[in-house]
């Protein structure tokens, strides 16, 4: 797995997952569940590789000089 996801990017899905993972602790309706879906924002920035981005050929992070 080769890093595709950049430093903002990381910065954005991490806010978004704990965003997401918040309102699953806090909202007590039937569409709790759509919080725990912040897993998966906050899973790709830990990892930083998005499988998404490969299927669609994007890159946030700079290359290497290796992989040039």
């Amino acid at each position: 797995m080769t890093a595709n996801v950049g430093s903002a990017d990381r910065i954005i899905r991490i806010i978004v997952g704990i965003v997401l993972l918040a309102f699953a602790a806090l909202y007590q309706g039937e569409w709790r569940w759509v919080g725990l879906i912040g897993i998966v924002p906050i899973a790709t920035a830990l990892m930083r590789f998005c499988p998404l981005y490969t299927v669609l050929g994007i890159r946030t992070c700079p290359m290497s000089r290796e992989a040039k």
